[in-house]
């Protein structure tokens, strides 16, 4: 064995060891035993109002449009991951108190129910979303050079569901969900098909940021106004319950062609 195939061997074993010790530092244990102690619901110590059930590995909320999450406890802090991963640092656990810090910064003091009627409060069958599901229908006509048009719209209600972490009254994020729409929009001149597309989200992926287009749902699209060049519309991209929304105007001349730009 050459003298420089010792050194190749010796770096490999040094490089593996190193790998090997990342790897156990990487890898936190999870506290097995103070995630036994969660296992139950769980009140508000100042009302008696019932905040979360842990069950196994998952958190159960009250209400009938928080999605459950699984959590975990590692180096006393809950971690809820959800839409998104949020900590719980654990400020006292005993068999019936818990204290744990919510991401404002307020401690929040829970003591475990006895009641074995509290467990009426988590039997929800299915998530309910907050916004309504409901079909939205608009015909407009248009006169151009003598020319009659009639523009479509058509707001569809679909099973989609975008999920949006909100906080709940005690300071912890909770999944709520929505449903997206599917929108169809046509336009005819006479009998003349001259457009037609059911519009989704995802048709304005190039002029609308990832994490945005992710949270937000495709909640309607109006006829603004024509003129000679064509017939304009906006898209409405919103983020539930936030004043936060993208506009697109959608443009669609007498011939048929279609184009966006953010408004």
């Amino acid at each position: 064995m050459t003298r420089f195939t010792i050194y190749l061997l010796l770096l490999s074993v040094l490089f593996a060891g190193c790998r090997k010790t990342n790897q156990q530092v990487s890898v936190a244990k999870e506290d097995k035993a103070s995630k036994r102690l969660l296992q139950g619901i769980w009140l508000n110590a100042e009302d008696g109002e019932p905040v979360f059930k842990m069950q196994g590995d998952t958190v159960y909320y009250p209400d009938s449009i928080s999605q459950p999450a699984y959590f975990k406890v590692v180096e006393d802090t809950i971690f809820v991951e959800g839409a998104q991963i949020t900590k719980y640092p654990i400020v006292r656990q005993a068999e019936h108190v818990l204290e744990i810090q919510n991401p404002s910064g307020e401690q929040l003091r829970l003591v475990k129910s006895e009641d074995k009627e509290d467990v009426n409060y988590f039997d929800n069958d299915e998530i309910v979303a907050l916004n309504q599901r409901q079909l939205i229908k608009r015909d407009t006509v248009i006169v151009n050079q003598n020319d009659r048009y009639h523009c479509y719209v058509q707001v569809n209600p679909t099973t989609y569901k975008v999920v949006k972490s909100n906080y709940n009254d005690e300071g912890l994020v909770v999944d709520n969900v929505y449903y997206d729409n599917i929108i169809h929009v046509s336009v005819f001149n006479g009998a003349r098909k001259l457009y037609s597309h059911d519009f989704r989200k995802q048709d304005f992926v190039k002029l609308v940021p990832d994490d945005y287009l992710r949270q937000c749902i495709l909640s309607d699209i109006l006829f603004i106004d024509s003129n000679a060049e064509g017939m304009h519309f906006q898209a409405m991209l919103g983020i539930p319950d936030t004043p936060s929304s993208f506009v697109i105007k959608i443009d669609i001349d007498y011939q048929g062609k279609m184009s966006q730009k953010v408004v």
